[in-house]
């Protein structure tokens, strides 16, 4: 577990103003892909996100060169990427090419037009580097990951054992969608012995078993977003979406033998055409993997490639305080007050308090400092808002539970433990039994707190550092300091009263002598 402690005026607290952003051209060999973030560090965000897809690697088995149409599509994707670099004025931008490129024989001729309507050079991944890379975007976002990583793009599969920040044995197999279509002559029994002969090449998928399967690329996240459809699962989220390896397999069958399938429909043409055989990969990886879960990832190589380009002291960063500290810092009224908040309701869980466990603690100190992130709303809705802001945040380094903990504990801050007539919404009471007992009361307790602390300090910094929380027998006591005596009142002793009877207590604000 890393260290959790926040000084609001180090690097967890702000960022420089001129933070420069940077841009990641991907070359892949079913998709190319333009992503801008905000600038290289351990929480990243995407400004601009566009793809193309292009259909590079689609001839790569038969033919072994690229289409021309695709090339055409290519370039033509590329020469807008170029354009939207300029406007936005990113300066740091690294282009990369994966298995189509580096394995077609017209691929050298393409990568010299592409290098010319991008304006820069492109460097060609090998297989290793490419699994390497994907492997390094997982690191990006999960907190301490182990398992082995699978990225599945239209040329070829990347399998990377990875144990917290070491990488091990990565291959490469030919068995990316487009490819096998291709090779298979889009016969999926065919396909399905092309699978298994490459994936028994592979000599280190025994210490896969037990362990999670982390699955990387695009068609594997619009297979898991077919599963969440299916299932009515309500947060449409796909980092870290976990699926118990039975169900995976099965749903993969379904696929592969043309089952009906909600919202097949919805999928994008060229996406339902990968599908079946995306399944296909996924079935057989994971009967020889004999994996505990699969955790589906939205970051991949081009967040793996930020990843490697951090220091060493920026990627030791937790990758969800990372997140939270910054957003706080961006839209909360005071980012010093959401980093008192975290030591003021230390209290609560000490001598005479609930137990907390040290990912339990994680998530408080999360939720303290995204506290205040919905001030700007209209006050009747700020628990909505809160609620729904913080259920599909661009947040990493959190699972569905975690993510969804964080989201009602932001509902509670705003609406009361019981939430206001009218005011719960339907997304939170489809939440609401993704959740144990015991996290949702503890969502209940850490809003309520919250919502007590900001009603004494009006938000702003240095009062409830003064007016420290203790335990006394059957009381629950606020002392408050002689000269916020004045703060004292009925709104202030209700807020405090639904806090203290969360924890079994009486409530008692109580004046420093």
């Amino acid at each position: 577990m890393r260290s959790m402690s926040i000084d609001s005026d180090d690097g967890y607290s702000r960022r420089p103003p001129d933070l420069e952003p940077m841009g990641v051209v991907d070359i892949g060999s079913n998709s190319v892909r333009l992503v801008v973030y905000d600038g290289a560090v351990r929480a990243p965000t995407a400004i601009f996100n566009e793809k193309v897809l292009a259909g590079l690697g689609r001839s790569i088995a038969s033919m072994g060169s690229l289409d021309a149409a695709a090339i055409d599509s290519a370039l033509a994707g590329l020469t807008r990427f170029s354009t939207i670099l300029r406007i936005l004025g990113v300066k740091n931008v690294r282009a990369i090419a994966t298995a189509a490129c580096r394995e077609a024989s017209n691929g050298a001729v393409f990568l010299a037009r592409a290098e010319k309507a991008l304006g820069m050079r492109i460097g060609i991944l090998t297989g290793v580097e490419e699994a390497e890379y994907a492997a390094s975007g997982i690191l990006m976002g999960f907190e301490t990951p182990d398992g082995v990583v699978g990225d599945l793009g239209g040329g070829s599969l990347e399998l990377i054992d990875i144990d917290g920040k070491s990488l091990k044995r990565a291959t490469t197999l030919p068995l990316g969608s487009l490819r096998l279509i291709d090779a298979s002559g889009g016969k999926l029994d065919k396909a399905l012995a092309i699978t298994d002969a490459e994936l028994g090449t592979v000599d280190f998928l025994a210490r896969g078993t037990g362990r999670p399967f982390y699955a990387v690329g695009g068609t594997w996240r619009a297979f898991a977003k077919l599963h969440m459809e299916n299932q009515g699962y309500p947060l449409h989220v796909m980092q870290g979406y976990a699926m118990p390896t039975d169900s995976v397999i099965a749903f993969c069958e379904q696929i592969r033998k043309g089952k009906r399938i909600a919202g097949l429909a919805n999928v994008t043409k060229a996406r339902r055409e990968v599908l079946p055989f995306g399944a296909l990969v996924l079935e057989r990886t994971l009967r020889q993997l004999k994996p505990s879960q699969v955790l589906f990832s939205a970051f991949g190589i081009r967040e793996g490639l930020v990843y490697k380009l951090l220091s060493p002291t920026e990627r030791e960063r937790d990758p969800l305080m990372a997140f939270a500290t910054e957003y706080a810092r961006l839209r909360s009224r005071s980012l010093e007050h959401s980093v008192e908040l975290c030591g003021w309701t230390d209290a609560l869980f000490g001598p005479g308090g609930p137990s907390e466990s040290a990912s339990e603690k994680r998530l408080r100190y999360a939720a303290c400092l995204l506290s205040d992130v919905a001030w700007r709303a209209h006050p009747d809705y700020r628990g909505e808002q809160s609620l729904a802001g913080m259920a599909h945040a661009a947040m990493a380094g959190i699972d569905h539970p975690g993510r969804i903990f964080l989201a009602m504990a932001a509902f509670f801050r705003h609406a009361g433990p019981s939430g206001k007539a009218g005011e719960v919404a339907e997304l939170s009471a489809r939440l609401i039994p993704l959740l144990s007992q015991r996290q949702l009361e503890r969502a209940k307790l850490v809003g309520a707190a919250v919502r007590a602390a900001h009603m004494l300090s009006i938000g702003r910094p240095g009062i409830i550092d003064q007016s420290p929380l203790s335990f006394e027998k059957d009381k629950l006591i606020v002392s408050l300091p002689t000269s916020y005596a004045a703060l004292d009142g009925e709104r202030l002793q209700r807020r405090f009263a639904t806090l203290a009877a969360l924890l079994g207590k009486t409530a008692e604000i109580r004046l420093q002598r």
